[in-house]
């Protein structure tokens, strides 16, 4: 993974459009073609100008449109945690195009956690003498 490598400039998004900002996301988030249940959403705003995270709790498709528009249950990552339904387009809901909320630009798009243990299993083992000691003892 590529780390932004100015900070200051990455946040400093008054002369940056939201456009570049994603363009920039993209080369150091790993973002998942496909959006379902369960997944983690990077959101990305232009006013207010904020990043955040969202887990996908809900999808139904919305029977009465033609297009395929979908009713989004999400729950915000924030303090504390704010729970909305955003209707969204495919093409918005996977991150192929910005949208507009309340004429502001949003951005949406699920991320890849990746779950794997990352081969460091010998942090997660007891030490030797940790293993000899004898399990919690009841107290009366």
């Amino acid at each position: 993974m590529r780390y932004i490598s100015n900070r200051r400039q990455f946040w400093n998004m008054e002369n940056n459009s939201l456009e570049k900002l994603v363009a920039e996301l993209r080369t150091v988030t790993p973002f998942k073609e496909t959006t379902g249940i369960g997944d983690v959403v990077l959101i990305a705003s232009d006013q207010p100008r904020l990043i955040l995270y969202g887990l996908i709790t809900s999808m139904t498709r919305d029977q009465s449109k033609k297009d395929e528009w979908w009713h989004i249950g999400l729950t915000f990552f924030t303090v504390p945690l704010q729970k909305v339904i955003w209707t969204l387009r495919t093409e918005q809901m996977t991150g192929r195009e910005i949208f507009t909320m309340g004429g502001e630009k949003r951005f949406f798009k699920a991320i890849s956690i990746d779950l794997e243990p990352s081969g460091h299993a010998g942090d997660l083992e007891r030490s030797p003498a940790a293993s000899k000691r004898a399990p919690l003892k009841r107290i009366k």
